[in-house]
């Protein structure tokens, strides 16, 4: 007789996590040592205040399969001054990244690239004779997708602050 085994796939996809920490020296720097001691990778890691002036918050985007995700979440609740770890893996939220891109623009395509702007609900922040300094909200495909149609013109200078993300409305935690 037969036995059949079900192998299971790794399903590797991309998580947002944030990490509510204290608001101390050092605290960041071992966040960080936990990922690249454990070798866990980090796709964006954002940290700022909250409404607390004792905490900060650190919203981290990973990507990897369910049993690894399990392990960064149990190493960062191990963390003493890790306050609160939630995956918003199954949640409605709201993400957003920052970026600035200087683009190149003669005048010859200025007004291309300004219509290819106002297509991404972006914001010209800055013109010099050649290019143009872009201000664009939004989730990290939207960003992704303006600067692969962006790219023709030429890039000159990106910066991305990463991810940030919150719940929508009042959910259970």
């Amino acid at each position: 007789m037969a036995v059949l085994t079900e192998s299971r796939a790794a399903v590797i996809q991309r998580h947002v996590i944030f990490a509510l920490v204290q608001n101390k020296p050092g605290v960041l720097a071992h966040v960080a040592g936990m990922f690249a001691a454990r070798g866990f990778n980090i796709d964006s890691l954002v940290v700022g205040r909250t409404e607390s002036p004792d905490l900060s918050r650190m919203t981290i985007v990973v990507t990897a399969d369910d049993r690894v995700l399990d392990q960064v979440r149990k190493q960062l609740a191990k963390i003493i001054e890790v306050v609160k770890v939630k995956d918003f893996m199954g949640l409605d939220y709201v993400e957003r990244d920052l970026m600035l891109i200087r683009v190149n623009a003669p005048p010859a395509k200025r007004g291309e690239v300004t219509e290819l702007v106002n297509l991404f609900r972006g914001r010209v922040v800055d013109v010099a004779p050649s290019s143009l300094l872009v201000e664009l909200t939004g989730t990290e495909a939207k960003l992704e997708s303006f600067i692969d149609l962006a790219r023709p013109y030429g890039l000159v200078e990106l910066a991305r602050t990463g991810v940030i993300a919150v719940p929508r409305g009042k959910q259970k935690d």
